[in-house]
């Protein structure tokens, strides 16, 4: 597959533009994975070592690197002698390499904080590459929900049963930034594409776990099945979801059983980030300013 097409809601952000195409003798390209991080070496194996070697596989032309995110996941990493560096390290590292063109990918769920802080960092190092490109997260339009949607419901939809009046609830980490405004359009999905035994609640955003609990109670909910909207299943999982929540809702009265999986191990999932690398091997976004200045000069 050599080209992607573009969505409704990309045309007017990307011009097509093939990166691989554009290199001249001497010049470099590479993909720069970044994750967030995970103390937990089973989950971390399934989840971003799973999708780095997915992507390395499907990008042969790139060399691939990796960096996490968490400064405190890399300070517990290194004292167990695990090296990781931050974005921005492995960009200055690429730089002193050689490296001419790099991807930028992140496996984080939303835009909000977390791409934020890497488009900074890009940002302070653009004019050491003669390219430099950011891939979007997870959950960047509607068409990404509605996939992820879908294939959520169907992964889990054996502990979704209507005579059981059992029920299925992702949990997510929740945001500050008004991305996270994406869980709620997510639990609409749910409803709206068929799935009315599927929720979202978040841990620090909306919707809450109160929320969500009386949409339990509305539907007189009598077993619900917790799973991570996490791309891995680390500290959050182990102890917010499958001990704090499980906790709360069985003093309500419900049955609780965890599935915790990281979203970072569905093969589905995994596919999603690597189209997106993909668009961006082929897309370049299109400054707003000069779309501005063209708007201005009458080249609408």
């Amino acid at each position: 597959m050599t080209t992607v097409g573009l969505s409704a809601q990309e045309q007017d952000h990307y011009r097509e533009k093939d990166l691989l195409g554009s290199l001249k003798p001497g010049d470099k390209a590479a993909l720069l994975m970044v994750h967030f991080g995970t103390t937990y070496d089973e989950t971390r194996a399934k989840t971003i070592d799973a999708i780095n070697a997915k992507a390395a596989e499907a990008f042969p032309e790139l060399t691939l690197r990796d960096a996490y995110t968490s400064r405190i996941v890399i300070r517990r990493l290194k004292a167990r002698g695990i090296e990781k560096t931050t974005p921005l390290e492995a960009l200055l590292r690429l730089r002193a390499d050689g490296f001419t063109h790099v991807i930028v990918q992140s496996t984080t769920l939303l835009d909000g904080a977390e791409m934020e802080s890497l488009r900074r960092d890009v940002a302070s190092v653009e004019g050491f590459f003669k390219e430099i490109r950011v891939g979007t997260p997870l959950l960047y339009d509607v068409t990404d929900s509605q996939k992820v949607a879908d294939i959520l419901a169907t992964r889990h939809s054996a502990a979704a049963d209507a005579k059981l009046k059992a029920h299925v609830v992702l949990v997510g980490h929740g945001t500050y930034t008004p991305a996270t405004s994406t869980y709620s359009q997510i639990d609409y999905m749910f409803s709206a594409q068929g799935y009315p035994f599927f929720h979202v609640a978040t841990l620090e955003g909306y919707p809450t776990f109160d929320t969500m609990l009386a949409r339990l109670k509305a539907a007189k909910a009598r077993r619900v099945t917790l799973v991570p909207l996490l791309f891995v299943a680390g500290d959050h999982a182990s102890n917010d979801i499958a001990v704090d929540w499980r906790e709360a809702l069985e003093k309500e009265g419900l049955q609780v059983d965890c599935r915790l999986e990281g979203m970072g191990e569905i093969p589905e999932i995994q596919d999603i980030y690597i189209e997106h690398i993909r668009f961006s091997l082929h897309h370049a976004p299109v400054d707003i300013m000069k779309k501005k200045q063209e708007y201005a000069a009458g080249k609408e």
